[in-house]
């Protein structure tokens, strides 16, 4: 089995496994570690490198370029490494490796709370479980505000979640994979219009807004598809 056949496999195997088993929260995540190692290098980029150059985006720059080196090459050398040892063993890793950077069938459940909540006409339970998957204040959101924000937060998840990292995975197997998630944590993480990240946060969301112009638009496409089965929000009182 060549190498692109054996990354298409892994990638198939590893999305069946997150539709089967979605993301126990018991279960370790590199996703999480990506966050680890972004805080640090935050830090040392806010404490020492602005001070140095004076320029905030010239330290947001040097945080992108680290963090995504530092994802990519680990795990390019992990699974290199343990193919040198066993294929089978390497292949095995990057199953599970696209196991976890894949979060359909979480996507899936979270989601679904709220709808359940929304049919059992538990507004307060709803605002909570809408909580969990959106980054705003969701004490004052009435019925609509609470499906506004799911389907945009599903939307954007769709991207970020599934057909982005699918098309990265397909293209260069779970080593590109990872560097799109590096990317897609640090512009959640950083790339925000504020006072600390307005220009130090730079970097991180035009790297992420170019790796998401393809996917991004494919969503799109597929929820216009989707949504032409469906009712919309009627649905939820159908």
């Amino acid at each position: 089995m060549n190498w692109g056949v054996s990354h298409l496999a892994a990638l198939a195997l590893g999305f069946i496994l997150d539709l089967i088993f979605g993301d126990p929260r018991w279960l370790p995540h590199p996703i999480r570690a990506i966050g680890v190692l972004l805080r640090c290098w935050r830090r040392f980029c806010e404490r020492f490198l602005q001070k140095r150059t004076g320029e905030n985006s010239a330290a947001g720059i040097f945080l992108v370029v680290l963090t995504c080196s530092i994802v990519t090459a680990a795990v390019f050398g992990i699974i290199w490494v343990l193919s040198l040892i066993s294929l089978y063993l390497a292949f095995a890793v990057e199953v599970f490796l696209s196991y976890q950077i894949l979060a359909t069938r979480a996507l899936k459940d979270e989601s679904m709370r709220v709808y359940h909540d929304i049919k059992s006409s538990d507004i307060q339970k709803a605002r909570y479980s809408v909580s969990m998957i959106v980054g705003r204040d969701t004490e004052s959101l009435d019925e609509i505000g609470i499906v506004k924000a799911t389907v945009e937060t599903v939307a954007e998840n769709a991207s970020d979640g599934v057909i982005a990292p699918i098309i990265f995975m397909a293209i260069g197997g779970v080593p590109l994979g990872m560097f799109y998630k590096a990317v897609n944590t640090m512009d959640s993480m950083v790339g925000y219009k504020n006072d600390r990240y307005l220009y130090f946060g730079r970097a991180a969301a035009i790297w992420d807004d170019v790796l998401n112009f393809i996917p991004a638009r494919l969503s799109g496409i597929l929820m216009c598809a989707a949504a032409m089965g469906g009712g919309g929000y009627e649905n939820f009182h159908s």
